[in-house]
């Protein structure tokens, strides 16, 4: 029998996924060590191999098939735009896409004007307001606080993930349209899916079962 590879998005993701396997008896006690400077994860006896990974790169482990199975927020999904099964909705990491700035950009918005976007998420804007708002806007990809933009100047609005909305609040924004929602995500290679189907969907089926309670 051969590994099934899991890519789980390093951080808080990582750890809400392995409680959610522990849940279904895909355990890997490795993974509990936190001083371990591993890099793989075994578990010989249930033949799986976990790895961390930074989350934009999580659907190209998966899409390559260096990795099976990966879990990784839907915006990175949906941002990569990898060749990949999304085959669950994992039920956390919850928030929303949104499209926010300041009140007075609301007009901008319905009137359809060339404005500028700010954005982490450059493909996600780009679908939006091409082809879903028919909206020709400048996009200016950003890393840091995306909310400075419209502050400063740079732009008039941003597309930006949304959990609370207390940041943009605190900063004289807020949140003007809502693109998507969002949450933890699974998703499965292509090639994968059918050489090991019995044992993926199992996984799916089980995870299904824990989510749904």
């Amino acid at each position: 029998m051969k590994y099934l590879t899991f890519a789980l998005a390093k951080g808080r993701l990582a750890k809400k996924s392995m409680k959610l396997f522990e849940q279904i008896g895909v355990t890997c006690e490795e993974m509990k060590d936190e001083s371990s400077r591993k890099l793989i994860f075994v578990n010989e006896e249930l033949k799986y191999r976990f790895f961390l990974a930074k989350a934009p790169d999580v659907p190209t482990y998966v899409e390559y098939g260096a990795a099976d199975i990966g879990i990784v927020g839907r915006d990175t999904v949906l941002e990569e735009g990898r060749q990949l099964y999304e085959v669950l909705d994992l039920g956390f990491g919850a928030c929303r896409m949104c499209v926010a700035g300041p009140e007075s950009a609301k007009e901008l918005l319905q009137h359809h004007e060339l404005i500028r976007v700010a954005t982490k998420y450059p493909n996600i804007a780009k679908d939006y307001f091409y082809n879903r708002k028919h909206q020709t806007v400048e996009i200016i990809k950003l890393n840091g606080s995306i909310e400075l933009a419209p502050i400063v100047g740079l732009a008039e609005v941003i597309v930006d993930i949304v959990e609370t909305g207390s940041t943009l609040k605190e900063n004289g924004l807020k949140v003007l349209e809502e693109i998507c929602p969002l949450s933890a995500r699974m998703v499965v290679n292509q090639v994968s899916m059918k050489l090991e189907q019995d044992r993926i969907r199992d996984i799916i089926t089980n995870l299904k079962q824990v989510t749904e309670q």
